[in-house]
């Protein structure tokens, strides 16, 4: 094409259609290069798009790296929060006496045997279609052991059995008990209903299912089971509850 157009040298179209010695040829040349020429812009569209499509793809690529990062940094900082919050606990468990922890663990023992023996819930309001299926099923997982990270069925952390309750009952919801205080209707003590979250703790590090009657349903912490207890000897204070 380059060679033509200097051969050509820059004539204007009609000028040398006028002075072609075969005209028809001419024209026949003519409508050939303008057929090229189309399928050259068409053709440099398509790269143009690829390449648009390409920019955005590593511009997603590139957030979702930045995203995996901010995440891997945060879990980071959450085992190391869990890891420290487990040495205080060995070291304050260190300094018990034997009579002390032989005491501590006989009252683990009876928490763990009345876990399945009925509780007195009261007549607190009823909950909602989905909060009594979701506590019904936790209900079902009373006495099953406690592990870190669990999510059931055989095992559960805190708001992992939240989170598997609600599941059961076609409700999904965050993972972690800090998220999961950000969704849904908050409530006071006195809004609570059966089926409810409830937060406990300044860091909303624990969480469980108002059971009424001011007790809740609950996976507590390392060597305990699923059970009721009362919502003043949590350990720390209820912070506010949820309604899904």
């Amino acid at each position: 094409l380059a060679t033509a157009q200097y051969r050509s040298g820059g004539i204007d179209p009609s000028v040398q259609l006028f002075l072609s010695a075969d005209p028809d040829d001419y024209l026949d040349k003519a409508s050939t290069l303008d057929q090229l020429s189309a399928q050259q812009v068409e053709a440099l569209k398509k790269i143009q798009d690829k390449q648009r499509q390409l920019a955005q793809q590593r511009a997603e690529a590139t957030d979702k790296l930045k995203d995996l990062a901010a995440t891997r940094t945060e879990l980071g900082n959450k085992k190391k929060e869990v890891q420290s919050k487990l040495a205080e606990a060995q070291k304050l468990l260190n300094t018990l006496t034997a009579k002390e922890k032989a005491a501590l663990a006989a009252e683990q023992q009876r928490a763990n045997r009345s876990s399945s023996e009925r509780v007195d819930l009261g007549n607190d309001t009823s909950a909602s279609g989905r909060a009594s299926a979701a506590f019904s099923a936790a209900q079902s997982k009373i006495g099953t052991p406690y592990v870190y990270g669990a999510t059931g069925p055989s095992s559960y952390d805190c708001s992992g059995l939240t989170s598997w309750a609600y599941a059961q009952a076609g409700v999904s919801i965050p993972r972690t008990s800090e998220a999961q205080s950000g969704i849904g209707t908050r409530l006071t003590r006195s809004q609570l209903q059966v089926g409810d979250l409830v937060f406990f703790f300044n860091d909303l590090h624990h969480v469980g299912l108002y059971a009424g009657n001011g007790q809740v349903l609950h996976a507590p912490r390392t060597g305990t089971v699923v059970r009721y207890e009362s919502m003043d000897t949590i350990g720390g204070p209820f912070m506010f509850g949820v309604r899904v």
